[in-house]
């Protein structure tokens, strides 16, 4: 036969092949930066978010439009580009750039002045540019003159990707040794009074050594270089910074004191003149203009800002550590919990890569991550419903070679049937439903087989937890104060019950669960433990292991037998033997010793005296007889109830018991209201009640008191009563006693009252007539001033 793989291997294999591709697949993803583009998607979309204040110490004087229909077309004159930096110049700005091109010579000649300017200013920045040469790459430099005036020099070039947005660019670029600053970096070393070169750090990954060249080299031999290369935190897209037309600044309409400790930078804003780029945070824009993506650059370089891009080792691990965490939770919790923790992640992946990028300035591409998250979930659970559809597959082949328990309706053939699907899915949801069937109705079967036991019956596991009960237990379990017993311990629920012979001898040794197991792996639990439970009932426990399919031990069939009757049963018969060894032979033995002595002329009693002692002998076997006889009628199943008025009973006792009553001189007195008192009762027991209650109330009162009986009717909307009141004014009862009253053979008597002939059934009689009329009695009773009892019936209403 073949072995069967466990459920749980197959789930186990499965999920560990998943997570080995899943984890192959991100790690790849991850380092090679497969999905750049869609990372650069979010990376934009993160930019666009996460917007910035523009500096206030940031002024844009734009070459737009406007000024372009005031001051005429492009080119304008060198002359007047000096004026204007006079202008500013003398409201003493930190630094001012210049983003303009002056490669070529002023037609007009005005390059003098410009380089005067230039030079009694000593804060302007020029651009420079790279140019083709040949098959490299050489700079573009401004004129000479104007190169030699201006203070710094710097680089406007801006890294393309591979989609053409600017996302970043190098600080430090050059040829042949000679190393130029970023236009903006420029600008804040000459606010610095710093000298290029010397800065202490500069923001931006530096790049290996063979990576700072440009792969082109130049007709001279040359190459060009580039280091430090920052990827730039735009704070907004175009107008966010501070602008003033150049004509308005030119006309002296700007005061000059709003330049003051500003940096300036002059540029092309107009359109179709200024070097526009697309970037992250002009989705909706288009692109901006040159010199406000170096206003930007210029802000983050004097904020510190700037964005750092994950290594491609710790992008990798911390994008397995996401995977990682969704294959355990595909294996350890639930598919929904799974799930919802499967969309969690990627929910605060792209939370984290934004609040990373936003607070630390650290971009970590999430897409692999989110692939994977996005794949993993629908691969696991197909492979887990494969695996599962497999397995239940070969359980049903099994199951279905079982034998069945029950008989199974014959299928009916319809008049028309229609083409059935026969895939495997199919097959299997008609496996699914004929094993679920067969399942449910044997489920019923053992519930109904279980329900119908008239004795109570738990199903428990092996450490005692209670699977199933039937209703005989619940009732019974009920009636110790166990609401609940369906998944309840059962030591909680045997923790009250003792063994009886520990509660006769006057030890509360408890029966524990403990005691049960023990009696559950021997040979007494076929015959059963008897225990007492806190109601005082005998019980006996009878325990049937449980077996599983593999025959190991899977829990216990226990049962719960009152045997209370059969051991009151017992002890009745006790008691009668001991009666009959004693009280019944004590009469019979004085008769035959008085016959024995009578037949002796010496020791012959007289005539009178001898026929007097038969009699009084005889009449006391005679009277425990008919007390055993009418107790034994009293307890047994015959009954003839009829509605009779109580008061007539009340009345024909009375009348029974007032002979013995006028022999003590006792007077029987009544006190009842006229009316009816209807009542369904076995007349002549009722009557026997009534006359055991008179004459146990004349024996043991002195002479000359009196004894009194009332009747009452109480009636509420629920139901009716009788009540029926029987007081003395005896000698009482002990309190010691007063709790033996309707036990049988009990003889109460208290100090200094006369004895009488009594075996102690009187009241058990009474006990047991009005039980079986659903009557009650009680009593009060106070030595030497009498007893009084109350019953209670139900009343007939008419």
């Amino acid at each position: 036969m073949k072995a069967r793989v466990p459920v749980e291997r197959i789930a186990l294999r499965e999920w560990m092949l998943l997570s080995l591709l899943i984890l192959a697949l991100v790690a790849g993803l991850a380092g090679t930066q497969t999905l750049g583009r869609a990372d650069q998607v979010w990376y934009d979309r993160c930019l666009q978010i996460n917007s910035q204040p523009a500096r206030d110490d940031i002024i844009i004087v734009a070459i737009d439009d406007y000024s372009l229909r005031e001051l005429g077309k492009w080119p304008w004159p060198r002359p007047r580009h000096a004026e204007l930096l006079r202008q500013i110049d003398a409201a003493q700005p930190l630094a001012i750039g210049m983003d303009l091109l002056f490669s070529e010579a002023d037609p007009a000649g005005g390059d003098s002045q410009l380089a005067e300017a230039l030079t009694l200013s000593n804060k302007v920045i020029l651009p420079l540019v790279s140019e083709s040469a040949g098959q490299g790459l050489s700079a573009s430099r401004p004129l000479p003159m104007l190169a030699g005036a201006a203070r710094q020099l710097g680089h406007i070039h801006l890294e393309l990707d591979k989609d053409g947005v600017a996302r970043s660019l190098f600080l430090r670029e050059g040829s042949n040794g000679e190393w130029w600053p970023h236009f903006a970096l420029a600008m804040q070393e000459v606010a610095n009074k710093v000298a290029p070169g010397t800065e202490a750090s500069l923001p931006g990954a530096r790049l290996p050594v063979q990576q700072r060249k440009e792969q082109r080299t130049s007709d001279a031999g040359g190459v060009w270089q580039r280091d430090y290369r920052m990827h730039i935190p735009y704070y907004g897209s175009s107008g966010h910074f501070q602008s003033v037309p150049y004509v308005a600044v030119l006309r002296g309409e700007v005061p000059a004191a709003f330049f003051r400790n500003k940096y300036v930078l002059i540029g092309a804003t107009a359109t179709g003149m200024a070097d526009s780029f697309p970037t992250p945070v002009s989705a909706d824009d288009g692109m901006i203009s040159g010199i406000e993506i170096n206003a930007n650059i210029l802000a983050s370089l004097l904020d510190g800002r700037s964005i750092t891009l994950a290594p491609a080792l710790p992008a990798v691990l911390c994008n397995l550590l996401l995977i990682a965490l969704a294959l355990l939770a595909y294996q350890l919790l639930s598919p929904r919990t799974a799930l919802l923790i499967n969309g969690s992640l990627i929910v605060a992946t792209l939370i984290a890569s934004f609040l990373m990028l936003r607070y630390a300035g650290y971009w970590l591409p999430p897409s692999a991550a989110l692939l994977g998250l996005s794949i993993a979930y629908p691969l696991w659970s197909w492979r887990r419903l494969e695996a599962a559809i497999l397995y239940l597959g070969e359980e049903f082949s099994l199951l279905d070679k079982e034998p069945h328990l029950l008989p199974e309706p014959a299928a009916t053939e319809p008049a028309e049937r229609t083409p059935a699907l026969s895939d495997t899915l199919e097959q299997r949801i008609n496996a699914m439903r004929s094993a679920a069937s067969r399942v449910r109705d044997l489920r019923q079967f053992v519930s109904d087989s279980l329900s119908s036991l008239p004795d109570a019956t738990l199903v428990t596991t092996t450490d005692g937890n209670v699977l199933l009960s039937n209703q005989a237990a619940r009732d019974y379990f009920a009636g110790l104060g166990f609401s609940a017993v369906n998944d309840a311990l059962a030591p909680y629920l045997f923790a009250g019950m003792s063994h009886p012979q520990s509660v006769t001898q006057g030890r509360d040794r408890g029966f524990s669960w403990w005691n049960l197991l023990d009696l559950q792996h021997s040979k007494s639990m076929a015959q059963g433990v008897e225990v007492r439970d806190g109601r005082q009932n005998d019980m006996l426990i009878k325990s049937a292991p449980c077996y599983n399919a593999d025959r190991q031990l899977a829990g216990w069939i226990i049962s719960l037998i009152d045997i209370s009757a059969i051991r009151a049963a017992e002890r009745s018969r006790d008691e009668t033997l001991h009666f009959i060894s004693h009280d019944m032979r004590s009469p019979q033995a004085s008769i035959l010793a008085l016959l024995e002595l009578q037949q002796d002329p010496a020791t012959a009693l007289p005539q009178a005296e001898f026929l007097a002692r038969i009699e009084k002998a005889s009449r006391i076997t005679l009277a425990l007889a008919d007390n055993f006889v009418q107790l034994a009628r009293a307890e047994s199943q015959d009954y003839r109830y009829e509605t009779v008025d109580f008061q007539d009973i009340l009345l024909d006792a009375g009348e029974e018991m007032w002979s013995l009553a006028k022999s003590k001189n006792i007077r029987i007195g009544t006190d009842i209201a006229v009316g009816e008192y209807p009542v369904s009762a076995d007349r002549a027991l009722m009557t026997r009640v009534l006359t055991n209650l008179l004459s146990n109330a004349i024996k043991y009162s002195p002479r000359d008191t009196t004894i009194t009986c009332s009747l009452q009717l109480r009636q509420s909307l629920a139901d009716a009563q009788v009540i029926c009141t029987i007081s003395d004014q005896g000698y009482g009862i002990a309190r010691a006693d007063q709790n033996k009253l309707f036990q049988r053979f009990q003889r109460l008597r208290n100090s200094g009252q006369p004895h009488n002939d009594g075996v102690g059934l009187g009241m058990v009689f009474v006990k047991a007539v009005l039980d079986r009329h659903h009557a009650q009695i009680t009593f009060s009773s106070v030595p030497d001033r009498g007893t009084t009892f109350h019953i209670k019936l139900p009343a007939v209403l008419i």
